[in-house]
């Protein structure tokens, strides 16, 4: 196994930074992902570590192995792409020893490695069909053992189930992870999919902009983001502006929507403008009395007006909106119970540790 250092990493195109001084290590035996949206340099910093892009200024090292000049197909990397990038005048076999027989691996050791690498991603039977004969998933699956086949020290994935279906997607994102995990491989893998990244990785290091905005396990990174961009960018959020109001001890109370809101663990003066960040998850529907007031809650409570429900089997996503208009999407399960019709009103229970507190740009 191999461990990764990249040492303020900077990669520019005219004028623009592309990567600008990213310094992140990468663990032996790690599965860690590279996320961000389209144009925040994550899939150039992929091609400088595979070789592909030249770096500007920084350093890469693989262990104590200094490899940002040393040429591509001397870095011991695999890389699995996009598009495939399959030899369609090749067999699946042909495609998969084609690594090996340009390192002049002889035929024996050629035939067994390629047998073994097939069988790896559940084509063992398949080797002497041609990739017109194959479905979407098992040309990723070529891909995939065509990179394992000339065992690499690193495995590259640069957004590859971008292309496939959404079933299709899940089911590769677990067998390839399992079988980066049965390999011991360290793996980089890009994506600007949240749920493929918090499903697969070990780490996660979020950029915008050509910058590293965080990095942790994932776990972390959703529930604990450390900017506001991160917040949003992590799945489904709540970003509520608002000011506050009162501090006491540990606890704040904000008022946005029009509504009071308390967060615990916060930092902040009173008078401060500030966004709230609440998953829709962490909101619940509760039970009230004649005046609204909550009776299973301790004053941890919102009335909020039901503006659309959407149906979505497992859950159910609530579209409502704060005294003052503010939009409040709250996600509840399929299973649960809820009254009230468009219009109506909604008393939402939420946990105030759950609620992330930022400083208003």
């Amino acid at each position: 196994m191999t461990a990764i250092r990249l040492e303020g990493v900077t990669r520019s195109y005219g004028a623009v930074r592309a990567v600008d001084d990213v310094s992140l290590t990468v663990n032996e035996g790690e599965f860690f992902t590279l996320l961000g949206p389209s144009g925040c340099g994550k899939t150039t910093l992929l091609r400088m570590i595979a070789g592909f892009t030249d770096v500007e200024h920084g350093s890469i090292w693989f262990g104590a192995r200094r490899i940002d000049a040393v040429p591509a197909h001397r870095r011991n990397t695999g890389m699995v792409f996009q598009s495939y990038a399959v030899f369609p005048n090749l067999t699946v076999a042909g495609n998969v020893a084609y690594g090996l027989r340009a390192r002049k691996v002889g035929r024996a050791e050629t035939g067994a490695r390629v047998a073994r690498a097939l069988a790896s991603v559940q084509l063992g039977a398949l080797g002497e069909r041609w990739p017109h004969e194959l479905s979407g998933g098992q040309l990723q699956r070529v891909a995939i053992a065509r990179s394992l086949v000339i065992e690499p020290a690193v495995l590259l994935f640069d957004e590859p189930l971008s292309n496939l279906d959404a079933q299709l997607r899940t089911q590769l994102r677990v067998e390839i992870r399992q079988l980066q995990r049965q390999l011991g491989l360290t793996a980089v893998y890009v994506t600007h999919d949240q749920e493929e990244a918090l499903a697969v990785s070990d780490r996660i290091a979020v950029m915008r902009a050509g910058r590293v905005e965080q990095v942790g396990p994932p776990e972390a990174i959703y529930r604990t983001p450390g900017t506001a961009f991160v917040a949003e960018f992590m799945g489904s959020t709540n970003m509520l502006p608002g000011r506050i109001e009162a501090v006491d001890g540990a606890e704040i109370a904000v008022r946005a929507g029009g509504a009071m809101f308390r967060v615990q663990g916060a930092a902040g003066t009173v008078g401060d403008p500030v966004l709230l960040s609440i998953r829709p998850e962490t909101m619940r529907v509760l039970a009230g009395d004649a005046d609204g007031r909550s009776v299973t809650e301790d004053g941890r409570s919102v009335t909020a007006t039901l503006v659309l429900r959407e149906f979505l089997g497992p859950t159910l996503r609530l579209h409502t909106v704060l005294p003052d208009g503010t939009p409040l999407r709250v996600a509840a399960l399929g299973g649960q119970e809820i009254r009230q019709g468009a219009g109506g009103a909604l008393l939402l229970g939420y946990d105030a540790a759950q609620i992330i507190l930022y400083p208003a740009s």
